[in-house]
């Protein structure tokens, strides 16, 4: 039975043992400590993604309506839905306990203090928003907040900003001089891990849009709480026949066809739901309200931490089983004077459990001075809080428990198991060849550090790829002026002055540019009769007679758009998947019809002359493939792009300042387009820098085991080598003899990390339209540098023990 004496004695032993083998203590507490760092900082990474919108009462019942459209061969899946949607899904399902629409807005100028404010983060949303999500209350009626027109509701930040504290409700805020809202409610923030950002929240109400009861028209991100206890199933089977009951009569008016033979000529108009807690980690969707995460670098990274900290205890049982020959005699007294196998294992496992809590206590503090930098590579804004540290503690501990007990159970059991008397007599010795669970062990460290490897090198190369592919523009030397909408009617002459700045080569006005998320789409048919057999279902951007030539495309076909021909008003340009969608050959002269409803729900057929054909340019990430669009002429004051001369830029720069405030003091924002395009695959370039800096520390950490294991099988070989020095072998030999077993399981490594690296790094470029082809030679390069480094450790040792005096070694003899 153990005692609390027992207990203290097994605790003093361990100490006492530890600190005598300093040199095998601080190698099992450095890898320890590096694998549970690297752990620690991958699992706040992944609670972080995993804990979505969870702050939500209500989140297990919160579904978001999805809508999905399929028309001739356009598919499109959208996060929005049609305006009358929601109220109608309350009014005709029981099940369904309350609802709610929310919709992004363009940006907003705020003055405060004669400064002119642009906010981003501005939302409408119905009143039942706060029934819905859980957005507590500091000030103000949740109940009446939201009902009436022109009433807002502001973040804590937001009032504090403006009203300089939180008792801001009753007062007014004017957006772009001519829209006042009264504020109704001060809320607290919403949190980060939200797949939404607002600082205002808008009454519905106020946006004219929202009363509409088109079925035909998508744009409002739509959200149903359901009663406990609710049949989802049973409600989504029931969405066809609900959607046919009130979309048919727009359906047939907008294609010519009732719902029966739309759906059985393969189109199809459907609503899903989705879990509010896992929007954030599904694939983004057309209309979403923030940028969506990515489950697969979820799970990739919480393999690397798993086996990041595999890899940290199979040191840990490599190195205890190879100290087996010097810790046998110890282990033979102490059973010849008594102590049973049972004690043995427990002291052994409280030496283990003690270096591993030693090294959680380094990791915590390690992982807490490198979460600011991990934030900043992973773009997050992680801190360790009171709630933190509730989980974490618990964990941490059990953790440590968990790694001890695994980590020392077999040199507990190896070393216990040893007979006293082989081992008093001299018989016992264990060397490298000895264990082949050690052997095994050392195969799987490399294994992971090869893969690690050649995942780095492959995601490099795919970036690399990425960043030179002609994409069909040219993003270089390009500045984007933000939001120019914000100059009202300057705006277009603001464009006017630019083009006369010298270094300016030319400049376009719109919101949709390749690299900017504006998006918009409309169905087009190639006859007046709508068929939708002869439908495209194209993005749609509005652009003027400068974008072509300022953004680097090629016309193909026809030609530009020309200020001087008034009848491009109504002309189009297509890009060539466009026109492969039509079945054109040579599509100019071409007519489009496309059908718009007008303020008074009147429908009018608008024909669209096509007069060019553009090369196909990429202006989604090149996870997806190039999609159909049809460019017409026409005014949307998103975005300016300039092209200029590199060597004016420094004098150019201020100059387009000057100007802007000259119309209009401050909100001046810019970007280069070279630097939007990257931001597009900030998620790649990411996982790329975490595939290397964590394959560097498997490598480090596998190359402290095998350091650890080279000095104890140069150590179980003095005498060997010492024998062997004095009978004539050289340098060279004795190190190639300690290494050669070393090489072998390193090899071994490469062969069966070379096929589970290919088999990974093909299902992750499978998720991009556009890919390299894994080659041979990235193997073969990861192999090579494995095995360098392996060498370069093993060498370390074995030239030290090659080099001894074989005097010292065979004394004894």
């Amino acid at each position: 039975m153990i005692n609390k004496a027992m207990i203290r004695n097994y605790i003093k032993t361990a100490y006492r043992s530890l600190k005598k083998n300093k040199g095998f203590t601080a190698l099992n507490v450095l890898g320890l400590a590096l694998g549970l760092t690297a752990f620690l900082l991958i699992v706040l990474y992944v609670v972080d993604e995993l804990s979505y919108d969870r702050y939500n009462t209500n989140a297990d019942r919160i579904y978001r309506v999805n809508e999905d459209l399929k028309l001739g061969n356009n598919t499109v899946q959208y996060a929005v839905c049609m305006p009358p949607l929601a109220q109608t899904l309350k009014a005709d399902f029981p099940d369904i306990e309350n609802v709610v629409r929310l919709k992004k807005a363009d940006s907003f100028r705020i003055k405060k203090n004669g400064q002119t404010i642009l906010e981003d983060n501005v939302i409408y949303a119905d009143p039942s928003i706060f029934d819905v999500f859980t957005l507590p209350i500091i000030s103000g009626n949740a109940h009446t907040a939201l009902k009436e027109p022109n009433s807002i509701v502001l973040t804590e930040s937001s009032a504090k900003k403006y009203f300089n504290g939180i008792n801001a409700v009753g007062q007014t805020l004017t957006f772009n001089d001519d829209k006042t809202y009264k504020v109704t409610a001060v809320i607290h923030d919403i949190p980060k891990q939200s797949h939404f950002k607002a600082d205002f929240l808008i009454s519905m109400s106020s946006f004219a849009d929202a009363q509409t009861l088109q079925w035909l028209r998508s744009n409002y991100n739509t959200y149903v709480l359901f009663k406990k206890g609710a049949d989802l199933q049973k409600l989504q089977a029931a969405f066809p026949a609900f959607l046919r009951k009130y979309s048919t009569s727009e359906l047939e008016k907008a294609l010519h066809l009732n719902y029966e033979q739309f759906e059985k000529s393969g189109s199809y108009f459907r609503l899903n739901l989705i879990k509010l807690t896992g929007i954030h980690l599904s694939p983004s969707l057309s209309g979403e309200l923030d940028k969506n995460g990515n489950i697969q670098y979820v799970y990739i990274f919480s393999i690397i931490a798993l086996f990041t900290l595999l890899i940290a205890c199979v040191n840990f049982m490599n190195l205890s089983t190879a100290r087996s020959s010097s810790r046998a005699r110890e282990v033979g007294v102490r059973k010849v004077l008594g102590s049973s196998r049972q004690h043995l294992i427990a002291q052994f496992l409280t030496e283990s459990v003690m270096v591993t809590l030693v090294a959680a206590v380094i990791a915590c503090g390690a992982a807490i001075i490198l979460l600011p930098a991990f934030n900043n590579l992973a773009r997050k804004e992680i801190a360790v809080t009171t709630q933190t540290i509730t989980w974490m503690l618990p964990a941490l501990l059990g953790i440590v428990l968990f790694i001890g007990v695994l980590a020392g159970s077999y040199p507990a059991f190896f070393l216990s198991g040893f007979q006293p008397v082989q081992v008093l007599k001299g018989k016992f010795s264990t060397g490298f060849k000895g264990s082949w669970l050690r052997n095994l062990l050392v195969v799987f460290q490399f294994f992971v550090s090869i893969v690690l490897i050649i995942g780095t090198i492959i995601v490099y190369n795919q970036l690399n790829y990425i960043q030179n592919r002609d994409l069909g523009y040219n993003r270089n030397q390009v500045m984007v002026v933000k939001k120019p909408f914000v100059l009202g009617k300057q705006a277009g002459v603001f464009k006017q002055m630019v083009k006369q700045l010298p270094g300016v080569i030319n400049a376009t006005t719109s919101g949709f540019l390749p690299t900017s998320t504006n998006r918009n789409t409309s169905i087009f048919y190639k006859e007046a009769t709508q068929d939708q057999k002869n439908a495209i279902f194209p993005q749609v951007w509005y652009v003027d007679n400068d974008y072509i030539n300022t953004l680097g495309m090629k016309i193909v076909g026809g030609r530009d758009f020309s200020a001087q021909l008034t009848t491009d008003s109504m002309a189009v340009i297509l890009n060539e998947t466009a026109v492969k969608f039509l079945g054109y050959h040579d599509p100019v002269g071409k007519i489009l019809y496309k059908s718009e409803v007008d303020a008074q729900n009147i429908t009018h057929l608008l024909q669209y002359h096509v007069v060019g054909v553009v090369k196909d340019f990429n202006f989604t990430s090149l996870h997806e493939g190039i999609k159909p669009v049809t460019m017409i002429l026409g005014r949307d004051d998103g975005n300016l792009a300039i092209r200029f001369n590199a060597a004016s830029l420094p004098v150019l720069l201020p100059q387009i300042e000057a100007i802007w405030n000259k119309l209009s003091p401050g909100n001046f924002e810019y970007s280069f387009m070279n630097a939007d395009f990257e931001y597009t695959y900030r998620a790649e370039q990411r996982t790329g820098l975490i595939f290397m800096i964590f394959a560097i520390l498997a490598i480090v950490i596998a190359c402290l085991g095998l350091f650890g294991l080279a000095a104890y099988a140069a150590e179980q070989r003095t005498k060997e080598i010492g024998i062997r020095k004095v009978l004539g072998a050289g340098v060279y030999t004795i190190v190639a003899m300690l290494s050669k077993n070393f090489v072998k399981l390193v090899l071994v490594s490469i062969v069966i990390a070379t096929p589970v690296a290919w088999f990974m790094m093909q299902g992750w470029l499978l998720d991009f339209a556009y890919r390299i082809s894994i080659q041979w030679w990235v193997f073969v390069a990861a192999g090579f540098i494995a095995l360098f480094i392996a060498v370069i450790t093993i060498s370390f040792q074995s030239v030290r023990a090659a080099v001894a005096n074989p005097v010292r070694s065979l004394r004894s003899e």
